[in-house]
């Protein structure tokens, strides 16, 4: 007996019926899906490429169409920095716990006009564009602040440690960048931890920035367990203080992009980062490192830094942290996405530093308004954008910009599945010219 297949539904009822037949059937797949749709609605007429789209744009298929098992289950975890002093940047922001799956962000403690400085921030750590890594390793830009100096001046100063034998390309602008390099630069000095060149000459031939970062910031923190309990805790706050994604989990959410990890490059990495900050290869490096990290290492900081998963979370870290130019900033990590973003990023020209970053209002702030930023390129269209920060395990962006384009792509898209589901109709005999 057959069936009299002659209402195309709308798009909200069919979209309402696939959902909640996936979430009860979570091993199916489209089509399977598509049948036990058909079952429960025998007038209807649906395409299965017309279920497959819905089930692909609610993340509950990959794009072959099997079931996705990770998505809307992972996403990155946070954790608030109950030491971080805002009132040394900014008294306009503070921070605000959302909840367990947006976590923490900014939002206005004041009423602020558009065009207003928000805050000027120097970076936690650097790891810059490779451009401006090789002009620092050419030092032809500070190694601090990457400030340009390839004029002679005498307030240029070079790495203490570099010799003849043992040279280090290292160069600061002045004295106080100096200074301020003993945070971070010892470890990765090619003079005083020749251990550490492997290991960035890795990450500068892949192109790496998270690992360069990694290394940056585990020089600061082992450089930190060095000093007083209160400097170590100040910077060992921040790092724990940031949005964290591992690399496993991150693979999870490429491979419903049909994308495989680099798991070799993960070890081949690892191996390299612990010849630079644990285990040399030579007794020469060996007794350079400990001449540097001369008391023991935290037990806890071991654990978050030369366990393979930790360093995995850790390159994690980095990429989802880092600002675009590559810095790692304390307050800039809070911020949350828009594809409006109502803040805007600006660096010092290029002929000057690039690591110190001004926060500018682009629009009028309320109080309790939240400071948003973008982490996708914004001329990107809806559907680029959305896979991009669903690398990252971000769920659809629902900011009005995507929900009003998201509105339009469904309704255009849904005259072409009618269309589709006409000839359906047709093919079976039952649909009328």
């Amino acid at each position: 007996m057959s069936t009299n297949r002659n209402v195309i539904p709308v798009e909200d009822e069919v979209r309402k019926a696939a959902i909640e037949l996936k979430k009860s059937n979570l091993a199916s797949g489209v089509a399977k899906i598509h049948s036990l749709l058909l079952d429960a609605n025998p007038s209807w007429t649906v395409s299965e490429k017309r279920v497959r789209k819905i089930l692909q744009s609610e993340g509950l298929v990959r794009s072959d169409g099997t079931p996705s098992s990770t998505t809307n289950i992972i996403h990155p975890s946070f954790r608030l920095n109950q030491s971080l002093d805002i009132h040394k940047w900014t008294s306009k922001v503070e921070v605000k716990y959302f909840d367990a799956i947006k976590g923490k962000g900014l939002v206005a403690k004041e009423n602020i006009a558009k065009g207003d400085v928000l805050w000027k921030e120097d970076p936690f750590i650097l790891a810059p564009e490779w451009e401006m890594y090789d002009l620092q390793h050419a030092s032809e830009a500070c190694s601090l602040c990457s400030s340009l100096i390839r004029d002679h001046s005498p307030l240029h100063i070079s790495c203490e440690a570099s010799t003849t034998a043992t040279p280090c390309t290292a160069r600061y602008c002045n004295r106080l960048c100096r200074l301020q390099a003993e945070k971070v630069h010892p470890l990765l000095c090619s003079a005083r931890n020749p251990a550490s060149v492997p290991l960035l000459a890795f990450a500068r031939d892949a192109q790496w920035m998270a690992l360069h970062a990694l290394a940056q910031c585990t020089s600061r923190l082992l450089l930190a367990s060095q000093q007083d309990a209160a400097t170590f805790d100040l910077d060992w706050e921040v790092v724990q203080g940031l949005a964290e994604l591992g690399m496993e989990e991150r693979a999870q959410c490429l491979r419903e992009q049909g994308l495989e990890p680099d798991r070799e490059n993960w070890r081949r990495a690892f191996e390299l980062y612990l010849q630079a900050f644990k285990e040399p290869r030579t007794p020469a490096e060996q007794t350079k490192l400990t001449r540097i990290l001369k008391k023991p290492i935290p037990e806890e900081l071991q654990k978050f830094t030369f366990e393979y998963q930790a360093f995995l979370r850790g390159l994690g870290r980095m990429s989802l942290n880092l600002e675009a130019h590559g810095g790692l900033y304390r307050l800039h990590s809070h911020l949350n996405h828009s594809c409006t973003p109502n803040v805007s990023v600006r660096h010092l020209d290029k002929r000057t530093s690039l690591s110190r970053i001004t926060m500018i209002a682009k629009e009028d702030f309320e109080i309790g308004q939240e400071l948003l930023i973008t982490y996708t390129n914004p001329q990107s269209n809806l559907r680029d954008r959305r896979r991009r920060l669903s690398e990252w395990g971000f769920g659809p962006c629902q900011c009005e910009r995507c929900v009003a384009e998201e509105k339009d792509w469904k309704e255009s898209d849904s005259n072409t599945q009618e269309a589709d589901d006409l000839v359906d109709q047709l093919k079976a005999g039952l649909g009328v010219l």
